[in-house]
């Protein structure tokens, strides 16, 4: 279920000064730095409350959370396009707002999350993977879903749930991900099978000496060749000039 713009608001603020002095003093404050852009208005610098942004980005709908940006008491509907985190510390250094028109789609990645325990694993001791953990669909701000959910019960060994297998409700978004790609699938357990102890001996013993001949043949080769174009390259006076010395 799509979060309403209206429910959430983040205090934001001009910033007129940049650099690493000023948004250190910034994030002293509880504050970080941003940008605004996006829309029909001009790119705006400013500083936003750090809290209130880290408070989206760990809830439900994540980065695709709809929210208010209060701005000089002008309230903008937009979500978080992009943030940097220290590594170290965990704390936000900057974060990427853009302007979201209500009446117009636009295109958003949606985490797709699986559930259920599969029969593949569970009767037939295959392997449960998750090979695709979001999928691309566009559709208006407030019809943003907070993730797609999918039954992998009926999963059996060898077989596959697709992108076209999820959820989907065709009247507000599209799906912008190939059909085909594959979202989660059982498959066999691999088992290296052991060589036996003579085999194995036997390929220790063999020297590497023939491909190591082959790839320096093929080095003086190359550089053969490279003698070769120079040599043609060369005006036919000094190619002469060459032949006397």
């Amino acid at each position: 279920m799509a979060q309403k713009a209206e429910r959430i608001v983040v205090e934001g603020a001009p910033r007129a000064e940049r650099g690493k002095n000023e948004a250190r003093r910034l994030r002293q404050t509880g504050k970080v730095p941003a940008v605004l852009y996006g829309g029909k208005g001009a790119p705006i610098t400013l500083s936003v409350n750090a809290k209130q942004v880290g408070a989206i980005l760990r809830s439900e709908s994540g980065h695709n959370t709809l929210f208010q940006v209060s701005l000089a008491g002008k309230p903008e509907p937009a979500i978080l396009k992009d943030w940097l985190v220290d590594p170290t510390t965990g704390k936000l250094l900057h974060v990427d707002l853009m302007r979201v028109a209500m009446d117009v789609r636009m295109k958003v990645k949606v985490p797709v999350h699986t559930f259920g325990e599969p029969a593949g694993v569970k009767v037939q001791g295959g392997v449960f993977e998750v090979v695709t953990r979001e999928v691309e669909i566009e559709c208006l701000p407030t019809d943003i879903p907070t993730e797609f959910r999918l039954d992998v019960s009926e999963l059996m060994l060898g077989k596959q749930l697709r992108a076209s297998d999820l959820t989907i409700d065709t009247a507000k978004m599209k799906l912008l991900t190939e059909p085909e790609r594959v979202i989660a699938h059982v498959v066999a357990l691999k088992v290296e099978e052991e060589k036996p102890a003579e085999a194995a001996a036997a390929e220790a013993a063999t020297p590497a000496e023939p491909e190591v001949i082959k790839k320096g043949k093929k080095e003086v080769e190359g550089e053969e060749g490279a003698e070769e174009v120079e040599a043609k390259a060369e005006k036919p006076e000094k190619a002469e000039k060459k032949e006397k010395k």
